[in-house]
């Protein structure tokens, strides 16, 4: 699984997708930065032409351990990058969305 999220300032994204990820993109394909989020998924920043009308409309979610959870928020907000609201459904699972500088939304889930 590739999935894209459409930026429209390369430089500023890569800093904040860094952040978020905690290490650099692990692949560099031409313009498109690649971050190895499971075996066979990626997630890709492209900050090029053909995607511009796209840029902000991107949605994720990532299954994660409830420690996971509750690690990234914290590195996330001590590295300046705010969070939505978190949301505890009622069968247990916490929710929550992080906001890219273009609205792209990357949400993290966590199963009880």
């Amino acid at each position: 699984m590739h999935s894209v999220m459409c930026v429209s300032d390369l430089g500023r994204s890569l800093q904040w997708y860094e952040v978020f990820f905690g290490r650099p993109a692990d692949e560099v394909i031409g313009e498109e930065h690649l971050w190895r989020v499971g075996e066979n998924a990626y997630l890709v920043v492209d900050a090029g032409d053909a995607r511009s009308a796209r840029v902000g409309g991107s949605m994720v979610t990532f299954g994660v351990t409830l420690a996971e959870f509750g690690g990234t928020l914290d590195r996330l907000t001590a590295q300046g990058i705010s969070h939505e609201p978190i949301e505890t459904y009622a069968n247990g699972v916490r929710h929550v969305e992080v906001l890219d500088p273009d609205g792209n939304s990357l949400s993290l889930a966590a199963a009880p």
